[in-house]
């Protein structure tokens, strides 16, 4: 899947690019980003993982099954000059992971499918190129934190009675491309992000020795966000 992520964003990248050199070179927005502050949207998708650390006594590893997901944000963004921009993206991502624990028979006890709803706050640094014609490339980098509002971690019952639960809270640093594409009447850009959870965001179970959490020493979200901005 992640193949297929990287794919759909190098077709779309290529496409424009080569849009932009087989046309009149008409320069487009000219005055786009002289702006003190820019807005738009953002629609993507995304693929969550998790990360596991274990205890040296835990000898097989928990299995993840990953899905794509789907966001769909703001975009707030301050020049400070030329090639450097401060951007606010506050989004909804939707996704959903299914853990396959080892050492268990039946399915009930052997999957946990984890649905988790985030609410994504990124603070983000954009260190640009100098224009291009009508297209700009970009990396950006920063920090970030969500909120889960299907964590469960409020939850009395663990696994035990089917509930894999999570820390609501989670903070992330997060690193990523893209390009600029100065249209007629509005900048496009497709992106590519990858995200790293810094906290440890388990909820363990109230059994000290539970089957499935005692030999997990961390658990950490990565994934990777693919967004295409309007604005």
């Amino acid at each position: 899947m992640t193949r297929s992520f990287l794919f759909v964003f190098f077709f779309v990248c290529v496409q424009a690019v080569s849009g932009q050199f087989l046309r009149d070179q008409i320069i487009n927005l000219e005055n786009k980003d002289k702006d003190l502050l820019s807005w738009g949207y953002y629609l993507g998708f995304n693929q969550y993982d998790f990360k596991f650390n274990y205890e040296e006594s835990q000898t097989d590893d928990i299995l993840v099954n990953k899905s794509i997901g789907f966001n769909v944000g703001l975009v707030g963004e301050v020049r400070l000059n030329d090639y450097f921009d401060i951007r606010f993206e506050p989004g909804l991502y939707y996704t959903q992971r299914d853990l396959m624990f080892p050492g268990f028979v039946e399915q009930r006890d052997m999957l946990r499918e984890v649905k988790s709803t985030y609410i994504h706050f990124p603070l983000l640094l954009k260190i640009s190129t100098k224009r291009i014609n009508n297209f700009k490339p970009f990396i950006v980098g920063g920090l970030s934190t969500s909120v889960n509002l299907s964590s469960n971690e409020d939850n009395p019952d663990d696994n035990r009675s089917g509930n894999f639960r999570m820390k609501e809270s989670t903070y992330y640093y997060e690193l990523g491309f893209g390009i600029d594409f100065y249209l007629y009447y509005f900048k496009f850009t497709p992106s590519i992000r990858g995200v790293f959870a810094l906290n440890d965001e388990l909820v363990p179970d109230a059994d000290p020795n539970s089957a499935w959490t005692s030999g997990i020493t961390k658990m950490a979200t990565r994934g990777v966000f693919i967004n295409f901005t309007f604005e």
